[in-house]
């Protein structure tokens, strides 16, 4: 469903990342792990045309989306959650959901999907006229999630969803983005820290290191290398 081949971006005298290639089947789970400032955050951005790429293919079911306007992925069904949530703080739980529905016209579907994000997370259903400046992290986490389907996306990207979260509510956002894979159909690219968790939930992974890919395979041969233990798993 996506394919990218030696993607370079900079930002102005900065490369952030050397020629990134990889490759995320329909319907599958795919993580990318890596340290701080390993260029996991960026590819995301260049997917999603936040950044444009200075080199490089971005082929995104079947077609070449690198040039791209971001607002013009998003409407292909392309959606990114950002690292650190973004949640529109001022505008309760409710209006968060609707925004991410911006671009749909059908009403029956946006109120099925409403229903939906609010099966997944009971704690947005209870929190619904709350603004959402006012919720935990973990909260605004399953808030940013929901608001993304809201948009119709075929295709998921989540930046760090477990970043600054409580390790109870952690556990409860991954078996839920097990479950939308799951239910919906939803091809996921995850970008977490964590990577024991990323490949618990994932079928294959790359190794990001310095703006390039150290490292690839399936999720269980990447957890049991002795250089990925080392480095990422705390072994």
């Amino acid at each position: 469903m996506l394919e990218v081949e030696n993607l370079h971006v900079s930002y102005g005298a900065i490369k952030a990342l050397h020629g990134v290639s990889l490759k995320v089947p329909a319907g599958s789970i795919v993580t990318l792990i890596g340290a701080n400032g390993a260029g996991k955050s960026t590819t995301l951005r260049a997917l999603s045309g936040l950044v444009k790429p200075a080199q490089g293919v971005i082929r995104y079911d079947g077609h070449d989306i690198a040039r791209l306007p971001a607002h013009k992925i998003v409407s292909r069904g392309l959606c990114h959650v950002p690292e650190g949530r973004m949640v529109f703080a001022n505008l309760t739980v409710k209006e968060n959901l609707r925004m991410g529905a911006y671009l749909q016209k059908d009403r029956k579907w946006i109120a099925e999907q409403t229903d939906y994000v609010f099966g997944l997370f009971p704690r947005l259903k209870e929190r619904e006229t709350q603004a959402a400046g006012t919720l935990s992290g973990g909260e605004q986490q399953m808030l940013a999630i929901g608001r993304a389907l809201l948009s119709k996306p075929q295709f998921l990207m989540l930046d760090e969803p477990s970043l600054g979260i409580a390790p109870l509510l952690v556990k409860a956002i991954f078996e839920r983005i097990v479950e939308i894979n799951r239910e919906q159909g939803l091809t996921i690219l995850l970008v977490e820290q964590n990577a024991n968790l990323a490949l618990e939930v994932s079928s294959y992974g790359y190794v990001l290191e310095t703006g390039k890919v150290l490292l690839e395979g399936p999720s269980a041969e990447l957890r049991a290398n002795p250089k990925v233990q080392a480095a990422y798993l705390g072994a």
